[in-house]
């Protein structure tokens, strides 16, 4: 256990002789039995008022500790303070399996789950800055077109004339007139762009139904698609698509959905644009399966509308004015020009407003962000970016005694927008709060009072604790971490020659100025550059939608309990082929999402029970033990083994359990060794995805997209969520990716890959308007010796160089 350090009496604080022992006596949030996920009976104590970083390989339980045991516990508490009915409308959190929890402050979690992908989600709209400029234009925007909901895009306009019936005393009729003037765009609907459907997409007009003219996945005629459409009578199913009148074509892509009778039985037909916009379009595009993802990606096409010209408002919300200014033109300012053009606004009637409006831009600038707009989509604000815009809120205020909890909010910083990071933590600890704080980064773990490392390895090798003290002893340990912490990778001696160069000219997306640059292709190729420099802009607005582009990009991957390795690779694909092979029968009775499936458990594996505004309890189906299958299914074995102990073995074991004798299988062979080459040997195939941590996930996407035939990878900071001694590993991959003849560009922070790098582009000197130029472009060794930009400066501190004299 963490010996408690000497007690500090903060300024101003005084002693008191002592009845007050018991209350001084809880100095530490103490934790016994943690058993979440693949916690392992852990105990420990961590000093409250101090900054704790936690430490371990991916996957080694950081999370589990600190986000699932002990931020989790301290928010189903508060919630139980609330009545009943509060909190039927609340999140239900279920108790942590954990034994003992003593100490618990109030937690506010600031983590890296992407902000909403909601289209009508902006950062000013998740930051309350725009909130604050609707009632600033609706109280002196001339002229004056309304209440604050007439500058809101997320608001129609409504009109409505009607009778209605009042029950109160004498029953009578009275009519009513209601109208509120919105600021949403009717055209786009407040979303800014106008989306269509390339027909071209969807099916190859020189074919029929028959021949397979439909190319939108599990669109198939040989089930029941194929059925309805050769039964509808519509149209003829074996004449090509191009020969079709206006109306066959009509009902084929956009008939409403029609109750028809086939073979006799009763099925309801709609058009296939119809019936794809409800089952694909509508839903969140991440959490889609990669191919039909991939299809709608390819599928729609966006416009930027041509009412609204991209501001997402109405003609009278433009309208109104503020010294020149509408609120379309203030939320597309970069920040920084934002909070100085309200610094300029001289308006006694507003003052309280612009002054807290003004503290919200300058903590954005405080933060790093003074370079976004607040009609930025918040979608596509990277999990760094998203985290600190979560800081916002709690910088100015003066609540002491909470507990905050951090994701890695170094992620997607450059080593010198670290600093400006740790400052930050620092001095929510100095207000006297306990900071908890899950890292990988040194430079961030260096300044930690106490450090709780985890492991020793990742998934089921992990889930202890292997050391607890300080910095420096840390350093000693011998723990992974400790092995690694001083670890400085050297530059390369030997760099690969380019087989060629990709050309970008006149690269404007964002802030970028008229950018031209030659990628040298067939080698490793680093991108790097501040914060808000440009990097993404260029790389994923001018390289990655090229054709033979394999882009990774940073957007998490989601998934249900039922989705896990095994089914979000494709993995699960050749297994039940095999199955269904060896036992002569179909392949969908080895899936528990489909025929295989339980049926008491529906394929889940636990039964759960709702109890309204408690949290559900989760029990282990009985009919199934667990094992998500029907028992006749688990007679069919396949190399000895069933179907549910093979989503039980780990990677490694798989790819020995396939790779050879009576088991066989080289197409899952060929996906195993895909997650083995990115770190992820330990992981269970059947391990639902809701219990990966961020960094298995990037990887476990990483590891499909290889599966990709292009001859270009772009990856947006492959390093995030890993630990020092995976980034090693990390390289080598990169290294055989471009000695297999690939040319791979990385957009990266990490001083180890620029190290590692044949060609360096960097970006800058600043953020926003102050970047979007190239500052250097090079080999690493070049970019070290002249030191002429901020990532020339810190990668020669990291390597070790001397300083110029």
């Amino acid at each position: 256990m963490a010996t408690k350090k000497g007690t500090r009496t903060d300024a101003g604080q005084h002693k008191h002789p002592s009845p007050r022992g018991g209350a001084d006596s809880h100095e530490v949030i103490r934790v016994h039995g943690a058993r979440v996920n693949n916690l392992k009976d852990v105990g420990v104590e961590i000093p409250k008022r101090r900054l704790t970083v936690f430490t371990g390989v991916s996957g080694s339980g950081k999370s589990s500790l600190v986000f699932d045991t002990i931020a989790a516990e301290s928010q189903r508490l508060i919630n139980e303070t609330y009545s009943s009915f509060v909190q039927g409308f609340m999140p239900t959190l279920a108790r942590p399996e954990v034994d003992v929890l003593q100490g618990l402050t109030a937690a506010i979690i600031v983590d890296q789950q992407r902000m909403g992908g909601d289209v009508r989600s902006t950062v000013g709209t998740a930051t309350d800055a725009n909130a604050m400029l609707r009632i600033l234009f609706s109280r002196v925007g001339k002229p004056h077109i309304g209440s604050p909901n007439a500058f809101a895009f997320n608001v129609p306009s409504v009109q409505a004339v009607g009778a209605i019936t009042v029950e109160r005393g004498n029953r009578k009729t009275v009519k009513q007139t209601f109208s509120r003037t919105g600021g949403m765009c009717p055209r786009c609907e407040g979303r800014g762009a106008i989306t269509d459907i390339d027909l071209t997409q969807v099916y190859d007009a020189n074919k029929s139904l028959n021949e397979g003219a439909l190319t939108i996945p599990g669109y198939s005629m040989d089930g029941w698609f194929g059925r309805i459409f050769t039964g509808c009578g519509f149209f003829d199913p074996d004449k090509p698509i191009r020969k079709y009148t206006k109306k066959e074509l009509h009902d084929l892509l956009y008939k409403e959905p029609t109750k028809i009778k086939v073979d006799g039985i009763n099925l309801t037909y709609e058009g296939v644009i119809s019936r794809i916009q409800k089952s694909m379009l509508a839903k969140d595009v991440d959490a889609l399966q990669p191919h039909v993802r991939a299809f709608v990606e390819r599928a729609m096409t966006f416009t930027t509308c041509p009412e609204c010209g991209g501001t997402r408002l109405s003609e009278a919300a433009r309208s109104s004015k503020i010294k020149g200014v509408n609120i379309a033109d203030a939320c597309a300012m970069q920040i920084t020009d934002l909070a100085d053009w309200v610094r300029g606004l001289n308006m006694p009637a507003v003052a309280p407003l612009l002054a807290t409006l003004l503290q919200t831009l300058d903590s954005f600038v405080e933060i790093g962000l003074g370079y976004l707009s607040l009609d930025r989509a918040s979608g596509s604000l990277s999990g760094g970016e998203a985290q600190r815009v979560k800081m916002l809120r709690h910088l100015g205020s003066s609540l002491t005694d909470v507990t905050y909890v951090f994701d890695e909010p170094t992620t997607g910083l450059h080593p010198h927008d670290i600093q400006r990071m740790n400052g930050l933590l620092l001095r929510l600890r100095d207000k006297g709060n306990t900071v908890l704080v899950v890292e990988h980064k040194p430079e961030t773990i260096v300044i930690a009072d106490h450090v709780v490392d985890l492991g020793p390895g990742a998934g089921a090798a992990g889930g202890t604790i292997c050391f607890e003290g300080t910095v420096e002893q840390l350093r000693g340990s011998g723990t992974v971490t400790g092995r690694h912490f001083d670890d400085r990778a050297s530059l390369k001696t030997s760099l690969r020659k380019p087989s060629g160069t990709l050309e970008v000219r006149g690269a404007s997306t964002h802030n970028l100025q008229d950018v031209d640059v030659d990628i040298p292709l067939g080698v490793l190729v680093v991108v790097t550059g501040v914060a808000g420099s440009g990097k993404s802009s260029l790389i994923h607005g001018s390289v990655s939608g090229r054709e033979g582009v394999v882009s990774v990009d940073q957007t998490p991957i989601r998934g249900s309990r039922r989705s896990n390795p095994a089914t979000y690779t494709d993995l699960l694909e050749p297994i039940r082929k095999a199955f269904a092979k060896a036992n002569n029968v179909k392949p969908a009775l080895f899936s528990a999402n489909s025929e295989g499936a339980c049926p008491a458990c529906n394929g889940a594996g636990v039964i759960y029970t709702d109890l309204a505004m408690m949290a559900g309890v989760a029990t282990p189906c009985e009919e199934c033990g667990g094992k998500r299958f029907q028992p006749e299914v688990l007679k069919y074995t396949f190399g000895g083994k069933d179907i549910s102990e093979v989503l039980a073995m780990s990677v490694d074991e798989a790819q020995a359990f396939f790779g050879s004798g009576k088991a066989h299988t080289p197409a899952a062979v060929a996906i195993l060794e895909r997650l083995a080459d990115v770190g992820l040997g330990y992981l269970s195939l059947g391990q639902p995805l809701t219990t990966l941590s961020g960094g298995e996930r990037q990887r476990l996407k990483l590891a499909t997209h290889m599966a990709e035939k292009g001859g270009i990878y772009v990856l947006d900071e492959p390093t995030a969520g890993l630990h020092l001694a995976d980034v090693a590993q990390l390289l080598g991959l990169l290294d055989r990716l471009v000695d297999a003849g690939k040319s791979v560009i990385v957009i990266e922070h990490h001083q180890a890959v620029m190290a590692h790098a044949d060609w360096i582009i960097d970006l800058g000197p600043g953020a926003g308007h102050d970047g979007g130029r190239i500052v250097f472009e090079g080999t690493p060794a070049k970019l070290v010796a002249a030191r002429s930009t901020l990532t020339g400066q810190h990668l020669a501190a990291y390597v070790g160089a001397r300083s110029k004299k």
